[in-house]
């Protein structure tokens, strides 16, 4: 089938401002939009840029902005961007993050965020003769938030990120509350202060759109009141 796209270009090197580029290509319907990307990238314009890895969901290095929503280009299928889009895929870099070129943004700013967290675990107890053990319900405890693959989807689609890129953002409190919710560790309270000052949680609103753009449907809206929780009430439980 015959495939348009239309992507946001733009090269700081030579270019004042973004522009559009058009493309069609021919696409499998069960193809995915970065199989469309390549397709332009490949046999039509080399100069074309993004991040991809894997390319099965899990690095979450393609992460863009498809027809309005961020979401990655690996989990896409053509043929519902083409629905979507009314016969045309309209890509754009993640907003909110200084584009480097084309579909490719400097994540350090999401990574900074990140590390304040120190998402690591923390526990000073001498080491045992072998793991540290937990039981399933320890760990069924702060499962969901193991599954983000920090592509930043969710803090970049948040609009008090937009509004002011000081704050930590919904990615940075899942990975929080991944540690602050594990048994075995033991710098909740250090993590919890982080997340209490005027960057931290509280400046969400719960608008629900970190859960909508979030590719591996954590509950994160649920994690960031869990942690408010926590602030407020001193308890993990």
């Amino acid at each position: 089938m015959k495939v348009r796209l239309r992507i946001q270009r733009f090269n700081p090197e030579k270019d004042r401002k973004p522009w559009w580029g058009e493309y069609e290509v021919e696409a499998e319907p069960v193809d995915r939009v970065l199989d469309a990307l390549h397709y332009v990238k490949w046999y039509i314009d080399g100069t074309l840029t993004l991040r991809r890895s894997c390319a099965h969901g899990i690095c979450g290095s393609d992460a863009m902005r498809i027809n309005g929503r961020n979401r990655l280009a690996c989990k896409v299928l053509v043929r519902e961007a083409m629905e979507e889009g009314r016969g045309v895929i309209t890509v754009q870099p993640l907003p909110g993050l200084p584009v480097i070129k084309d579909l490719v943004v400097d994540m350090e700013p999401f990574f900074a965020k990140y590390r304040m967290i120190m998402p690591y675990l923390i526990n000073n107890d001498p080491p045992p003769e072998r793991e540290r053990l937990q039981t399933p319900e320890e760990r069924e405890r702060y499962d969901d938030t193991t599954k983000c693959i920090l592509c930043a989807a969710c803090t970049t689609s948040c609009p008090s990120f937009w509004a002011n890129g000081e704050y930590i953002g919904p990615a940075a409190i899942v990975q929080a509350h991944r540690f602050i919710f594990d048994s075995r560790d033991q710098g909740a309270a250090e993590r919890l202060r982080v997340l209490n000052e005027w960057f931290g949680v509280w400046r969400c609103r719960t608008i629900f759109n970190c859960v909508e753009a979030c590719p591996r449907g954590i509950q994160i809206t649920r994690a960031i009141e869990e942690v408010k929780q926590a602030i407020l009430t001193g308890r993990l439980s």
